[in-house]
């Protein structure tokens, strides 16, 4: 079966980790710097398998990089068709986000439709329809898709259907060096999208607006590389304070955002945790039995993230009392609820939630990630568990976390990765 995460649970944590760069905006800064002439530096850069794929496709796309220490420079140098690597592309959904630069930097793009967790239906017609408006023209010839703007886009004025936060981060690069004037409504207000915006407007962009439901750009003619460091991972941040709920003790979570982790804060204190924020950094602290919160749903920004709701559901696993996660956003998002059950827990799966029923105590099991938030809300669980529980999947939970046996060791866990 290859390797497998080794969780031996029952032991409390204490400690400090710190958040890295978030995996939802060093991917689509990566496709940024496409756009860019001269170098791009970003700080901070965790090395997830993601970024690899990342890094791969750039290459293909005329790019070199270089790590240098724990940042990522990156520089377009040659001239290279507007074609994505077919293992890249279907290896994640991000691969998405070079459709606004290749057409910029080619004319065209080609690419399989990309890939990544199977979560449910996850169309990017949002996408493609946002750049047809600007002027490109868009061709299915069965799972391949080209889009081609040889003349280059042109701004539009243009509505999403719904706040898609990966639409919205595509539409923004396409807009930067569009003909114009773009104004996008109903666009996501997700941190990462302001992080976006952020970097581009260092590198020469004219945007007014991310963070608010409507982005107005002014297109340029050229933009200029720059040093950004990304904002703080407010995914790995929750997934260690539900990390703190289910195995008991404290962890103070450092370089975290506090605006964008609070309603998965709320939900642990409202579970029994002791939370205690400071400047950039939460503690979260669990002392005896946690209780059972009702139903709590996710939702667009600023609501509870859906990327986070597998793990809180983990810590939700051995509360007293009744619970239930409802996503909005995935019809799959708890794929991880039959190795929650292998674990010894009672949920079940009704529709978009999952309905907990708390258990006095989780055993060891053999369980499976079959994608990357749900891989991690495996091993959460786990920690509560008595006995030796080993979580397999290792592949997807290296998809958004760099090295989550090691950051969890080091708060005590015992959790290393084995081979068989």
């Amino acid at each position: 079966m290859g390797e497998y995460l080794l969780v031996r649970g029952g032991r409390p944590l204490e400690g400090t980790a710190r958040v890295p760069a978030a995996k939802n905006s060093v991917l689509p800064l990566l496709a940024a710097a496409l756009l860019c002439e001269g170098e791009s530096f970003f700080t901070q850069v965790p090395r997830l398998a993601d970024v690899q794929q990342s890094l791969v496709i750039l290459s293909a796309l005329g790019c070199e990089y270089q790590w240098r220490g724990r940042g990522l420079a990156v520089r377009r140098c040659t001239e290279a068709p507007g074609v994505l690597p077919e293992g890249p592309a279907r290896a994640m959904r991000s691969s998405v986000f070079y459709l606004a630069p290749a057409i910029h930097r080619c004319g065209r793009v080609r690419m399989p439709m990309p890939g990544g967790c199977k979560l449910g239906p996850r169309p990017i017609d949002i996408h493609l329809d946002g750049l047809d408006k600007m002027g490109a023209r868009v061709d299915w010839r069965g799972e391949t898709l080209t889009v081609s703007a040889p003349w280059g886009l042109t701004g539009a004025d243009y509505t999403l259907r719904l706040p898609s936060v990966g639409a919205t981060e595509t539409l923004l690069m396409a807009a930067v060096l569009a003909k114009g004037e773009t104004v996008l409504r109903g666009a996501a207000m997700e941190p990462e999208v302001v992080d976006l915006a952020a970097f581009l407007q260092r590198c020469g962009a004219r945007i007014e607006g991310a963070g608010s439901p409507m982005i107005r750009v002014q297109g340029v003619r050229e933009l200029r590389g720059a040093v950004h460091t990304p904002i703080p991972d407010r995914i790995v941040a929750a997934t260690l304070a539900a990390a703190a709920a289910s195995a008991g003790g404290w962890v103070r979570i450092q370089n975290c955002q506090l605006e964008a982790l609070a309603p998965t804060l709320e939900i642990l204190r409202r579970a029994g945790c002791r939370v205690e924020p400071a400047a950039n950094a939460v503690t979260v602290r669990r002392v005896g039995w946690l209780r059972g919160v009702g139903r709590v749903y996710t939702g667009v920004y600023p609501a509870f993230s859906t990327d986070a709701a597998p793990v809180v559901a983990a810590a939700l696993l051995t509360a007293v009392g009744r619970s239930a996660v409802e996503d909005t956003v995935f019809e799959n998002r708890f794929a991880c609820a039959e190795g929650f059950n292998a674990l010894g827990a009672k949920t079940a799966r009704a529709g978009r939630a999952l309905e907990i029923e708390g258990v006095r105590a989780l055993g060891p099991a053999r369980v499976e990630a079959k994608d990357l938030r749900g891989g991690a809300a495996l091993v959460v669980a786990a920690l509560a568990a008595q006995g030796e529980t080993k979580v397999y999947g290792v592949e997807h939970i290296r998809r958004g976390y760099g090295d989550l046996a090691g950051t969890l060791a080091n708060l005590g866990a015992q959790v290393r990765l084995c081979q068989e």
